[in-house]
């Protein structure tokens, strides 16, 4: 599919500076085959902000604890001598190979717990979310909903405003998602030192059992040891064969961010949550946008209804048009003053179908995981398409199937959830683990969301999934919606464009999924995804209180409309790990 069927933004891996080509598991794209693909969602701590606990622990050296035995249910692989035998001290408790938001989190909640902890950064610290993927996005979504606001003549005569004609100026947009970068990717740095984690720069590689180097290019190498190692490099933009990017009018989602110039008309290929944001955007700004999917139907990775209205109010009243059921087999960018050139594909026969010439093409295609150079051969790993093999509680897993002691890694360089929040959430539960606590993540319960003008947000399964799921484990699904048009607050913003969408099982009450769509979806959806985190269910979350006038009543309303069969709080099942 030639979509962002996942979340996760920008390239950039966290650990060194982005590799040229970027491959990936085949993520919807101009090329058949295609991996996971993703449109991160920022997971930034309060430090990231700028706050920072008022003391450090007293020790940060914490003492060995019990690691789970092979009764747990798996066998640690016997690492061969080729690959050396792992030291009896060490310099470090805790080595974070990449600085995104992933190994930022792991590290200060490994201080919390005492350890003493190094980062390995090769690029810039904050990685793609910070640098490249939602922190800047959401600078470009900001101005972009202010000026859906400003040229909206009904919406402001509705409210009693009368506005001249909006403007913007490019440099100054792109310079406020220039300057946020910077102002979070400063304040993560500063949290980690204060807190007293070793920022270690240089390309981070494993040399063995719990060895780790480290340099600069030209410059001799330095070799640390850890009892615990974290691998969060991150991934980059995913790229068909076929296209070339040259960075000015065949870019990336690295390079829209800068925003260097707005085009007339431009090409999207993939409509998942990266290609829909940036029509946003583009659109809002003055352009034409024109989307190409792979698949039969635009936003593929959407519950199928609330994709139906995302459609009806994102891309069928702006200035898009759309191509489905074709790849982009061949993009040329402009040149000796012609036009980008695209070569459409019908995505079943692989006929020539048409011929596009615009001014410039975005390839939203996804992301591939960057583990490139890690030294995965010093301890027998074989990727997965480019993933690190990992089990559920993020263990390494070698080449015979066993997991490889003290390695461990999140985010998206393992492919499980490419969400900037989910390798935060990862590297946390890492932590446990090697502190002694077992924990593993239900990552059914991890929200996302699409920032566009209204948002779509979303956790756990949609309609389809669910239903597929009862079928094969019998059980019934129910579903209960409410709209945005009966809630005060929606109404006295003139925003009543919207669905919440939960669903559910009727005979214990168990939310199995929710999904919405309308205004500030994405701050709404942490009520569900708490309630999905906690196991609780619709019998009890039905009672709780939320304020009036809010929009947080969509969710009460919501949550009252489900009919569950036995009114007494019942159990629901274990979370389940992905």
């Amino acid at each position: 599919m030639q979509s962002s069927l996942s979340l996760s933004f920008a390239p950039a891996s966290s650990r060194l500076a982005a590799p040229s080509p970027r491959s990936s598991p085949p993520p919807s794209s101009a090329a058949a085959a295609a991996a996971p693909i993703n449109l991160r969602f920022c997971g930034l701590r309060r430090e990231a902000l700028g706050f920072t606990p008022l003391r450090r622990p007293a020790s940060r050296r914490s003492p060995v604890l019990g690691r789970r035995s092979g009764g747990g249910g798996f066998k640690a692989s016997a690492l061969s001598s080729d690959n050396g035998s792992a030291p009896k001290s060490f310099d470090y408790d805790l080595v974070i190979i990449g600085a995104g938001v992933g190994g930022h989190g792991a590290a200060l909640h490994a201080v919390e717990k005492g350890l003493k902890t190094a980062i390995i950064e090769g690029d810039v610290v904050g990685g793609t979310c910070v640098n490249r993927g939602c922190v800047p996005s959401k600078a470009l979504l900001a101005v972009s909903g202010r000026m859906r606001e400003l040229q909206s003549e009904h919406h402001l005569k509705a409210l009693g405003l009368q506005v001249a004609a909006a403007g913007y100026d490019r440099q100054g947009v792109a310079d406020h998602a220039n300057n946020l970068a910077s102002k979070i990717r400063s304040n993560l740095t500063n949290s980690m030192k204060a807190l007293g984690v070793d920022i270690l720069t240089g390309v981070g590689t494993i040399l063995g059992p719990q060895k780790v180097k480290y340099g600069k290019v030209g410059f001799s190498d330095n070799v640390i040891t850890a009892k615990d190692i974290i691998i969060a490099t991150g991934s980059v933009p995913f790229v068909p064969k076929g296209i070339e990017v040259d960075g000015k009018t065949v870019i990336t989602s690295d390079h829209a961010l800068k925003l260097e110039f707005v085009p007339d008309w431009i090409a999207i290929v993939g409509s998942g949550y990266i290609g829909l944001e940036f029509s946003d955007v583009y659109t809002a700004l003055g352009s034409e946008v024109t989307f190409i999917e792979a698949l039969d139907q635009l936003m593929p990775g959407f519950d199928p209804e609330i994709g139906k209205l995302a459609q009806r109010v994102l891309i069928n009243p702006r200035k898009i048009d759309y191509h489905t059921g074709v790849f982009a087999s061949k993009i040329t960018p402009a040149k000796d003053g012609k036009p980008v050139m695209i070569e459409l594909i019908d995505a079943k026969t692989k006929e020539l179908k048409d011929t596009l010439e615009v001014d410039a093409a975005l390839i939203a295609t996804g992301r591939a995981p960057f583990t490139k150079g890690l030294g995965l051969e010093n301890i027998n790993v074989e990727t997965q398409r480019g993933f690190v093999p990992v089990d559920e509680r993020m263990q390494v897993i070698d080449a015979k199937g066993n997991l490889v002691p003290h390695v461990y890694c999140i985010g998206d360089a393992n492919g499980k959830m490419m969400l900037a929040h989910a390798a935060s959430a990862q590297g946390i539960s890492v932590v446990e683990q090697v502190t002694g606590k077992d924990h593993v993540l239900n990552h059914l319960s991890i929200p996302a969301a699409c920032f566009t003008h209204p948002e779509i947000s979303m956790v756990g399964l949609t309609e389809p999934q669910a239903r597929e799921k009862g079928q094969k484990e019998g059980f019934e699904v129910s579903v209960a919606k409410t709209s945005f048009k009966a809630n005060t607050k929606a109404l006295a913003e003139n925003e009543g464009e919207g669905l919440a969408k939960m669903i559910y099982r009727p005979d214990n009450g168990e939310i199995l999924g929710v999904h919405i769509f309308g205004l500030h979806a994405a701050d709404l959806i942490h009520e569900a995804s708490n309630a999905i985190a906690l196991g609780t269910s619709i019998n009890d979350i039905k009672f709780a209180v939320h304020a009036h006038p809010t929009l947080s009543e969509v969710l009460d309303e919501l949550f009252k409309s489900a009919k569950v069969n036995h009114p007494v709080a019942s159990s629901v099942s274990e979370p389940v790990a992905v």
